[in-house]
């Protein structure tokens, strides 16, 4: 006669060992419950909700963006100097476009204007939003058409969410006037044909940067 336990198989939960909670994502992402929940948003990272309305984020994206971010760090990682550098005191600008070259003009550029004001580079609209996410911004000047997420889907993204809709953006893109508005580019937002005039950007960038808290993103 074969005996048989009392005490049932264990049976593993597989979505226990694939899926993390918000709180979870948060925590192994180093950012905001706010923050992942647009990145959620925006198709950054995939998820969905339960019958009981909790969001379950897959943690193979979460691993993959965390292991973009450690390539992007190390990529553009200084070199090593004796102390720390001081955090910057004045306000932050994002600047997204997928041609290094532009960027580094752009960069050069601005950083002659004597503005009180770090800028943070990003590569795609992906890239952009996950610098949003982490400083926090005053101005987002971006290119339009790029790979992964482009121009068009972040501004929606932002516009969409409460805490970053009344962010100051600009646009520098080489698409024509006629495209851009097809595509629903809202239409508070300035945009500039490529190759850009550097003084009629700087002349909207300080316009932007000298109002009274209208950049800024709001608590």
């Amino acid at each position: 006669m074969t005996s048989h336990s009392n005490t049932p198989p264990s049976q593993p939960d597989p979505a226990s060992a694939e899926v993390c909670s918000t709180k979870e994502a948060a925590s192994l992402l180093g950012v905001s419950h706010r923050t992942v929940q647009l990145w959620v948003e925006s198709g950054v990272l995939q998820a969905w909700k339960t019958a009981g309305g909790h969001r379950r984020i897959l943690l193979s994206s979460v691993h993959r963006l965390v292991a973009q971010r450690n390539q992007a760090v190390q990529a553009n990682a200084p070199a090593p100097s004796a102390a720390p550098a001081p955090e910057p005191a004045g306000r932050r600008i994002v600047m997204a476009d997928d041609d290094a070259t532009l960027l580094r003009l752009y960069e050069l550029e601005i950083s002659g204007w004597g503005l009180d004001a770090e800028l943070i580079k990003a590569r795609d609209g992906f890239d952009a939003l996950i610098r949003i996410g982490e400083a926090r911004p005053d101005l987002l000047i971006s290119d339009l058409n790029m790979p992964g997420m482009d121009g068009f889907r972040m501004v929606r993204t932002l516009r969409a969410d409460p805490r970053y809709g009344k962010m100051a953006i600009i646009v520098i893109s080489g698409l024509d006037r006629a495209t851009i508005a097809s595509m629903g580019l809202p239409d508070d937002i300035p945009v500039f044909s490529k190759p850009v005039r550097f003084n009629e950007l700087r002349e909207k960038v300080e316009q932007i940067l000298a109002a009274d808290g209208g950049a800024a993103p709001e608590n």
